[in-house]
Parts: structure tokens; C-alpha cells; sequence
């Protein structure tokens, strides 16, 4: 399941999240976002339960990713405790971002 985490959800649904969190900071006129979105949807239902995978429209939540220093887009930063662990920024390979996410899984 992908979630969509705004202003308004952050703080319960990543910052106070159990389970680490992959945010997708990203917008609509984006075409490398666009690319990732398949990418994220595919990771979200491959690691369900094991990790929380949303999108946050930039657009819509500039304050949320001036917070979470987001400069480029597409970006990506994962979660654990409330704390950013990791972050990377552009479109890449559905293997790389996984490589990635496990990384951050230990």
C-alpha cells in the first residue's frame, strides 16, 4: 500500500512511525518522478509491513520539504525513529532504489 503523507500526516504517519518510512518527495509536472512512480508502487507492495512507502507532493507541502531539505526532485528519504536514516535524490533502477531500501533495513 503506498501512502500519502502531507503536512497534516507527517508526524503520525512517518516521524512517529514503528516501522521505518520511504518518503517519495515529488511532483506532478516531474518526468523523472513520473518514471519512479511504477518503481515505488512496485516497492510499497514488495515490502509491506516491513516498511511504510508514500508520496508527498511537493507542491502541495512546500513547507514539509523545505523542513526535510528536499532541493531536487525526485527524492527520496527514509525514516527510522522519526529520523532521517538515509536520502538520495533522482530516478534510478527499481533494483537500485531496492538495494537501497535494504540497506536501510540492515
Amino acid at each position: 500500500m503506498e501512502y500519502k503523507f502531507t503536512t497534516d500526516n507527517f508526524e503520525a504517519e512517518v516521524l512517529k512511525s514503528d516501522i521505518p518510512v520511504l518518503v517519495d518527495f515529488y511532483a506532478d509536472w516531474c518526468n523523472p518522478c513520473k518514471m519512479m512512480g511504477p518503481v515505488v508502487a512496485k516497492i510499497a507492495a514488495e515490502y509491506e509491513g516491513k516498511i511504510k512507502v508514500g508520496k508527498c507532493n511537493i507542491d502541495e507541502n512546500m513547507e514539509l520539504a523545505k523542513n526535510c531539505r528536499v532541493s531536487s526532485i525526485p527524492a527520496f528519504i527514509i525514516f527510522k525513529g522519526g529520523k532521517p536514516a538515509a536520502n538520495f535524490v533522482g530516478a534510478m533502477p527499481a533494483a537500485e532504489l531496492k538495494q537501497k531500501v535494504e540497506q536501510a533495513l540492515g
